[in-house]
């Protein structure tokens, strides 16, 4: 068994596909490519993250789709159908600067640019334009929206886990 806080879920395992145990993965990762040759990954069932051998992959219409060991029927991987994927957070892709996972963001105190607290980072909402960070207000507990764009982010420091906002770019819920 591996620990939860060490996997970041990147894909849901989906539908069989046919009838020798191949199954659809639909991504949760900008890096579907990241599928492509694995031997092994993790998936979540009801005892937890357990480690799968991948017999072979391959991309239909551009969504991968695997074949595991042990699976030979679309009755035995069945069976598996809406189970997390996930990979150690030491196996994840290096990300483009400027650019940070969504696990690394949430939990980080937010100030706006005189230094007055404005909240903590929840959650972050993905958009086609841009992600838009969801801030609980320190006073009040509402939540707050704010676009992640460079106008209103103005800097993330994830190694002190703060980040600097223009206050003009939150909008209250």
């Amino acid at each position: 068994m591996v620990d939860d806080k060490e996997i970041v879920i990147v894909g849901r395992l989906g539908k069989p596909r046919g009838i020798d145990g191949e199954i659809f993965v639909t991504p949760e990762t900008d890096f579907p490519e990241r599928f492509k040759g694995l031997k092994n990954i993790l998936v979540q069932n009801k005892n937890g993250w357990q480690s799968y051998k991948i017999e072979s992959d391959r991309f239909i219409s551009g969504r991968p789709l695997f074949k595991f060991v042990g699976f030979n029927s679309s009755e035995s991987v069945a069976r598996l159908t809406n189970c997390n994927l996930g990979v150690k957070k030491s196996e994840l892709h290096a990300l483009p600067e400027n650019s940070y996972f969504h696990f690394d963001l949430i939990g980080c105190a937010v100030y706006d640019l005189d230094d007055e607290l404005v909240g903590e980072l929840k959650e972050v909402d993905n958009y086609p334009g841009n992600d838009v960070y969801l801030v609980e207000d320190k006073r009040t507990g509402r939540m707050m929206r704010i676009a992640a764009v460079k106008e209103f982010v103005k800097n993330v420091d994830i190694k002190n886990k703060i980040i600097k906002i223009n206050r003009q770019g939150l909008v209250h819920q």
